[in-house]
Parts: C-alpha cells; structure tokens; sequence
C-alpha cells in the first residue's frame, strides 16, 4: 500500500489539477490505496493459516437439518438425494420446510422421500405451512420442531457431498470452545450452464472462499451462510434466532458475534449450489446480499466498538460502500474515458496491476487446488472463465451491489429476487 502510495504521486498531482486535490486523493484512497491493502492483508493472512486438524471424536452429536424451501419443485429431490447419501456417523433429522409454495414443493418431497433409500441414522420429515411467511420465520419455525442440540441449514437447492457433514461437525468440535457456528465451503455446481454461473464458478472458489478461511483466521466468519452451514441450537435461541430481514444469516452471523462467540468456517466441508445463470438474476442475488450487509450494521451497531480481532472485518465491510461508489461513478467512466484518449483516471499504468492480480489469484488457487486433492477432487479446467473474472467481474459486481446499498438506506419495498 505504502508503494502505491508513493508511485501514485503524479497521478494524485495531475487528477487534483482537474478536480481539486481532496476530490482527487478521495478516488485513489478508494481505487487503489484501500483495495491494494486489502488483498495484500489477505495473501499474508492466507499463507500464514496453520489451522488445527480436524479432530474425530469418540461418539458424533446428533444433527438437526433444516432444508428451507419456497417454489422448489425441481430442486429438492436432488438436495435430499445428496443427504441419502450422506456417511455421517450421528444420527440425523432431517426437517423440509415447505414455505407456502404454490408448486409441487412438497409434493416432490414427499415423492423423493418415498424413492430414496436413507441410512437408518437418517429420518426425514415434511413439514407443509400453507402459508408463505419468508425464510426466516419458517426457519424459526424449524428450529422449534428440531430434536437435536446442533442445527444444520442447507437451501433446497444446494448438493452435499457424501462426508460434508461429518467435515462441518469436525471442524465445529475441533475449534476454539466458544465457536458456535461454523460455515461451510459453497461452491457451483451449475457452472457450465451460462458464462454468468462460470463466472461465479471462480468468485465462489476464489473470492467467497478465500475471504471466509481469512475471517476464520481472526476467530469471526462474518456470514455462516444460510445454504450450509452448523450452530448451536442453544445460541440460536439466545439471540432469538432468524431476524426477519432480507439478509438473515448475515445478520444472525453478527448477533453471534456481538455476544463474544466465535464463528468458523470448514474449508472442506463442501456444498454445491445452483447459481443464478442470467445477469439479472445475478444482479438481484448481489442487490439482495449487499441489503444484508447494511441491514447488519443497523441491527448489530455494537460490534463497530467490539473489542474483538474480528471487529477490524466489520469496519472492513464499512468500507465497500465507499468503494463501490467510487468504483462505479469514477473507475468505470475513467476506463472508458481512456479508451479515447483521455487519461485523468486510468490509463497505461493501469496495467501494472494485471501482474498483481494474476499473483492474488494463483496463491489463493494453489491453497484451494490443494484442498481439493486432499479430498480426491480436480478443479475443472474452465480458465476463459477465470481470465474474464478476474478482468470484468468488478465490473459486473460492484454497481449493483451499490444498487443494493442506497435501496437499503433508501428503505425501498424488500423481495428475495432471484426466483
């Protein structure tokens, strides 16, 4: 960061000549001073990471796995098909929460619960609201009915690996005692169906990913995702489970840390999702997590003064508005305005990032790629796709994710989006 600032300098010069200089030193500090720190924080934190093994235990708890669907008639028998698959050694409940959908949802689960052949530790049960009452309130509900002390939420859309389960649970025994939720990793399963879900292949490998095993490092995964990821029943209930916002495990994820736990994150305990395969369904999705993300400073403003390693990642996030907005008002017309000549914000020099980028991205690949080979798997040869998201991503994310926060502070109308 310190070299860039220092290179920066007749940049800074020329570009407060044409915009005054606190205008100018306020779109470098966002374009490059801040995101150059960023990546650098995370490449040192990444190669540093010595986490403790995966530790067996004598006897495996009991899980609790509550499956939230809405309109999911042509996913959820793969999701329970995967779970029939599952080698855990505890017993399992399984709790499909059909929430008031208006398709064959339930039916279709009811049916793949009739064709499947489940491990006798497995027991799955249908439970049908005939009312659509959002994810977290029928999740809430799930947690009432569940038997079990440990929660596993899994989308009805998403595939377990056969030993994810018993990889989620090891990781949540083998960490510090305090750690009372643990996410695990989501990948693409769908990544041959457009460009867009290509795209998102490598965002959830390399970016999503890596950001998680960082956070878990200073003892605070900011999101257990609500597509896979464990808790602790009894934590659940002491900060009142799922709120009722458009980012609700976001916002749970920071009510267990605003009461002093620890949150982790299974880099092997893998999951695949469908992700969307339009840019408008991308858009919403993106649109929907960045509401999440503001909703979670408004309800958890105590964690900005946590004294806590993980706080430093909440003032983190407080930054991608600035960033976005600059990204997107200033960079992007700076590119094109270089295209014709015009060099005020980017131009030849811009380049010399490439090399940086291309390093972030190969040491981030090699500690996935090995991840992978520990677990028998290959990563797919899809490289066109990682040279576009590395080079145009940004470009895709960033604007809408702005999108996203100025309709939250705005306080426009809430919806899930992306069905």
């Amino acid at each position: 960061m310190f070299f860039s600032i220092w290179i920066s300098q007749y940049w800074l010069s020329e570009l407060a000549a044409l915009v005054t200089y606190p205008i100018a030193l306020l779109c470098l500090v966002f374009i490059a001073y801040v995101p150059g720190f960023m990546n650098a924080f995370l490449i040192v934190s990444l190669l540093s990471d010595k986490r403790p093994k995966r530790r067996t235990p004598e006897t495996y708890p009991g899980l609790s796995i509550l499956v939230a669907a809405y309109q999911e008639e042509a996913t959820i028998g793969g999701t329970l098909a995967s779970i029939a698959k599952e080698t855990y050694p505890g017993d399992v409940e399984v709790l499909v929460l059909n929430d008031g959908s208006t398709d064959g949802t339930a039916a279709a689960a009811e049916a793949a619960c009739a064709l499947l052949s489940f491990p006798n530790n497995i027991k799955v049960r249908v439970l049908d609201y005939a009312q659509n009452r959002g994810k977290a309130a029928v999740l809430n509900a799930g947690l009432e009915a569940a038997v079990h002390d440990l929660i596993v939420t899994i989308d009805a859309d998403t595939r377990l690996r056969s030993d994810s389960l018993t990889r989620l649970v090891e990781r949540l025994l083998s960490d510090p005692e305090n750690t009372r939720a643990v996410a695990g990793a989501i990948l693409v399963g769908n990544s041959r169906a457009s460009l867009m879900a290509g795209l998102q292949e490598w965002d959830y490998f390399h970016g999503i990913a890596a950001v998680k095993r960082m956070q878990s490092l200073y003892h605070g995964t900011l999101v257990a995702q609500g597509a896979f990821s464990i808790y602790h029943r009894d934590a659940l209930l002491e900060v009142g489970g799922w709120p009722e916002t458009v980012g609700e495990d976001i916002v749970l994820t920071w009510a267990l840390l605003e009461k002093g736990w620890r949150t982790g994150y299974a880099e092997d305990a893998i999951a695949f999702t469908n992700a969307p395969t339009t840019y408008r369904q991308f858009a919403h999705q993106r649109r929907r997590w960045a509401r999440g993300l503001i909703e979670a400073f408004q309800h958890q403003q105590k964690l900005l003064v946590k004294r806590r390693l993980s706080t430093m990642f909440i003032w983190w996030n407080m930054l991608f508005l600035p960033m976005d907005a600059v990204f997107t008002i200033v960079f992007i017309p700076g590119v094109v305005a270089a295209l014709f000549g015009y060099y005020w914000i980017a131009g030849p020099m811009t380049l010399l990032t490439l090399p940086l980028a291309a390093f972030w991205n190969l040491v981030i690949f090699r500690i996935q790629n090995r991840m992978f080979r520990e677990q028998g798997m290959k990563v797919r040869r899809h490289y066109g796709a990682l040279v576009l998201y590395i080079l145009f991503y940004a470009v895709l994310m960033q604007p809408v994710s702005l999108w996203g926060y100025v309709s939250e502070i705005l306080g426009r109308k809430k919806n899930w989006g992306t069905k």
